[in-house]
This record gives structure tokens, sequence and C-alpha cells, in this order.
């Protein structure tokens, strides 16, 4: 009988099971899907000469977590690459702004813009410096995070106290007016916030808009050399090291209660697997206390606010294999791993104001992926392995545009919401069509169907905004891995802090699972595991280099 099983393979299931494994429990992890990953997968599906992600494929977080950190996984062959420039967000008049990996070369970009904007993003940089790590310390810590919140008051106050709090909660719109004269500045942090389901004028996306520019800036967007699917091998090569099972092809239909204590799993294959002190689940909040799970076993008041339970918005995304590069119009994207693609904020409004009415985007902001940019692995030389994602509604009610898109998904939608993505590319890259040798299209329910997670494509466990964070997520009043049932702790992208490849989640859970059921010596070892190499806030060194 394994002391723990843990539902699901993907990033935050195998870093529960690796730190379980680190304490001395016997652990077994059971995926649903014919190889291990979740949302962390690569293949040669596109082309058989080029690498392409499934799903996720930069990881500014991952290179910021101390969890990762303290897993050493460059042991177990892991190495990152980056492109020579962070991201880029051209316009169509060919001006271009240019995260780069050095302050004072994105600052000496973004007074190309506005004289002064140079100067502002400094000051942005500064704030960071004083900061940021211990953001960083309460996002990886578990909630709540009473050290590194008090260590983070203590900063705040130095740094402005009240003034900066109300900085980080602006909407990004808000945020770049009032920082910025030129169109730069304001879009690096606004098309960062749409990397998550934050709409420029909601409240908190200037504060996430300017994370994940500084996690950008500071650590890079690295992928891992090979594919996206490197790291997911190396964490399991990890937990094999110690002992750890993994059974791909094993879909979990239900999580076995006794006495209120979780104490096995039940395949869908009529397997009971034992678990002799705890159940991890990296599933989605839904999947768990509307499937595995049964109602009796659940508070009333849980399963009702279940039914506010807000996913964010739904993927749709193209991957390319293409002759040769990309034929940016701005020549700062030719060098970037990742490039945004929308004509200015009000473009940015609009789209998310078509997502808000249901309306498929006629002009979809596009996230797009340079992946051998990043590195060269990914495809032969003089060729890109490229994608790019866009964001739908879940429930479509009409078509912006005039290809009458149902949602349905069905094959003519999906061409025609890949040809639309394509025109927005080619607004900044004409000729990109010409060099596409093949593509594939993953719409929402393909994206679903590859992890059952990412619900309609929902890539976040969960949307980002304010009401379904901290205390509030994933209902309100939780915000910690513990759950109603003894012994069954939920390690997903649903539970605090939220989605990205970081492990947070399924840390949090082992150190709960670990604090509920081991001696304080088995705690220790793994409290030890994570204290890590590299201080938060430190740059690490590049690992091109």
């Amino acid at each position: 009988m394994p002391d723990a099983v843990v539902i699901g393979a993907g990033p935050n299931g195998l870093v529960a099971a690796n730190l379980l494994a680190d304490a001395g429990w016997s652990v077994e992890v059971l995926e649903a899907q014919p190889e291990a990953g979740g949302a962390v997968r690569s293949d040669r599906g596109v082309h058989p000469d080029y690498v392409n992600d499934l799903c996720s494929s930069f990881y500014p977080l991952a290179a910021a977590s101390p969890v990762l950190a303290a897993l050493r996984l460059e042991d177990h062959g892991l190495r990152w690459s980056h492109a020579p420039s962070v991201l880029a967000h051209p316009l169509a008049d060919g001006r271009c702004a240019v995260l780069e990996r050095r302050m004072p070369a994105t600052a000496d970009g973004l007074d190309g813009f506005a004289a002064g904007d140079g100067d502002a993003w400094r000051r942005l940089c500064e704030i960071w410096e004083r900061v940021g790590p211990d953001i960083l310390n309460a996002l990886f810590t578990p909630f709540p995070p009473v050290v590194a919140t008090a260590r983070l008051a203590a900063r705040l106050r130095s740094a402005g106290g009240l003034r900066l709090a109300r900085t980080l909660v602006l909407p990004v719109r808000r945020l770049g007016d009032e920082e910025f004269g030129g169109e730069g500045g304001r879009l690096l942090l606004a098309g960062n916030a749409l990397h998550a389901d934050l709409a420029p004028e909601a409240a908190g996306s200037g504060g996430f808009g300017w994370l994940m520019s500084m996690l950008g800036q500071t650590y890079g967007f690295p992928v891992p050399v090979g594919g996206a699917g490197a790291l997911t091998e190396a964490l399991v090569r990890r937990l094999e090291a110690r002992g750890g099972v993994l059974r791909c092809d094993e879909r979990v239909a239900e999580v076995v209660v006794r006495a209120g204590r979780a104490v096995a799993v039940r395949t869908a294959g009529g397997e009971t697997v034992p678990a002799g002190r705890a159940v991890l689940a990296d599933v989605s909040v839904p999947s768990l206390y509307g499937e595995l799970v049964d109602r009796r076993h659940l508070p009333t008041r849980l399963l009702a606010d279940l039914r506010r339970f807000q996913w964010d918005f739904a993927t749709f995304k193209v991957d390319w294999a293409l002759d040769g590069p990309v034929p940016w119009t701005a020549p700062g994207a030719a060098t970037a791993g990742t490039v945004h693609l929308a004509d200015g904020v009000d473009e940015l409004t609009r789209f998310a104001a078509q997502l808000a009415a249901g309306r498929v985007p006629d002009r979809p902001f596009a996230l797009f992926g340079q992946m051998t940019t990043a590195d060269a692995t990914r495809s032969p030389a003089g060729t890109e392995s490229a994608w790019a994602y866009t964001h739908v509604p879940h429930d479509v009610r009409a078509d912006a545009g005039e290809d009458g898109i149902t949602g349905a998904w069905r094959d003519g939608d999906r061409q025609a919401m890949a040809d639309r993505v394509e025109e927005q590319v080619e607004r900044y890259a004409p000729g990109f069509r010409s060099r596409i040798r093949a593509r594939r299209i993953l719409a929402p329910p393909t994206l679903q169907a590859l992890d059952a997670n990412l619900h309609g494509g929902a890539i976040n466990g969960g949307t980002t905004a304010m009401h379904q964070q901290l205390v509030f997520r994933p209902v309100p009043g939780t915000g910690r891995p513990e759950t109603p049932v003894k012994g069954l702790f939920l390690a997903s992208a649903g539970a605090h802090p939220g989605g990205g490849v970081h492990g947070a989640p399924g840390a949090n859970a082992a150190r709960a699972a670990l604090r509920k059921r081991s001696p304080s010596s088995a705690l220790s070892r793994l409290q030890r595991s994570l204290t890590g190499r590299n201080r938060l806030g430190e740059r690490p060194d590049d690992p091109t280099e």
C-alpha cells in the first residue's frame, strides 16, 4: 500500500509526488492520459522535423520558483534556453516595444516611444527590486503567507505604502496612462496582463502585468531545450529515482471516503488503490468536488459556492511548421521568443469586451511563440517551429467577424478561426502564410481532450480575477490545499496561488499532507529540501551560457 496516491501527473502532481518521496513516503501517481505532463508536453505531430509544444511553452514562473529550483532538475537532464529578447509587441506602423533581459536596454527602447518613458520603466524596476522577492515569497508560500506577508508589508511601507498598494491594484490601462507618455510601456504591461484573463480595465490587471514584465526582465521567458516535455521527463526521472511509481492510462473515477477520510481511489477500470496516509488531487476544482468525491461527503455551503466557480477564458491554439523565419515588419519582433499581437491598448480592450459579450473576436489578440528562436533544437536551421493562441468565449453567443463561427468547434469553426489567427499575424508579418509548411489546430475541446483540467481550453484552473484569488480560491473561505475530507488535498492550479508552471500548488499540498500525517523529522527534511540554492530575487546564471 503506498503512503500517498497522487491523481494526475501534471507538473503540480509530479512536484507533490517528488516532495513526498523526498520525505520518505511511498508514492503512486495515476494519470488518465497515455503520457505524463498535463499541459507540459511536446511532440512532432505537426511535422516530423519540428518539435511543437502541445500547450504551455514559456516558463518565467518556473525560472523564478524556489520549489522547482530546490528539485535540482538539471541533475535529471533539464536544460533551459532563451531567445535573444524576452518578448516584443509590434504595432501595425512598424514600431515595436521590446522587453529585454537587461533593464537599460528595455528602458532605452521605450524612450523611442516618448521621452522620459525609459525613466518611468526604471522606476517600476526599482519597485521590483525593493518588493519583488517578498511578493514571490508570498506567492509561493501556503496561504495565508504570514511571514512573507509581514515582510512584504514592511517593504511596502518603505517603498511608498498605500500609494504603492494602489499602484498594484490599478487596472493596467490606468497604470499605463499614469506611468508612460507613449504606447511602448503601456503595451508591455497590458499584453502581459492578458496572459491571464484580465481585461485592461480589470482591477489588479496592472499589478499582474507589472509582475509578468518584471519576471521576464529578471528571469527571461525560458524554454526547456528539446521541448516542453523535457521538463516533465526530468520530474518523472527524479520521482522514479526515489522509488515513486507512475502509472499512465489510469483514469481515477472516485476518491473512496470512509468515516470522513480519503482512504483510496478507484480507477475507471474498477481497481481500488489504497492510500495509507493521503490522496493528493492534481485535478480541477469542479472535477474533484463535482465528480470524484461523492456529494454526501461535502458541506452544503461548498456545493453551493461551486455553482459560482468561474473558469478563465477558453483558448484556441494553432501550431505551425514554417519553412523560414517569420517576416516581421518590425525588426524587433524577430529576436523575441514571445510576440504579442494587438494594435494598441484600445484593441486589447475591444478584444476583451467581445469576449465578455460572448462574441468570438474578429481581431483576436494573439500570443505568438517563436520556438526555434528560443531553442535551436526545435526545427531545422533556417526554419521556425511556431504557435499562437488566443481566447474565445466558453459560451459563444455570436461571431464578431463574418465567418459565422458558432462555438461548436466542428471543422468549419476550427478552420475559420485558425484562418482568422493567421490573418492577425499577417497584419504584422506580411507573407507569413506563404511560409507555412504544416499547421495543427487545437480548439477548446481538443485541449480538454489532451488534459481534462483544461476545461473548454481554460488554462489557469479558474479565473485570475480578484474575486477568485487568495482566500477566495477556489471558493470563499478556502485558499489552502486542505479539503473538507480528511487526508484529501487539492494540488492543482485551482488552489492558491493558481495557474502557471511553478509547482507551488503541488508543493503546498505536499507540505499540508506531511504536516497532518508525518513525524516532525519528515517535515523538517522537506523544509530543508525547499530552501533552494538561489535566494528569491537573484538572477540565476544563464543556463545557455
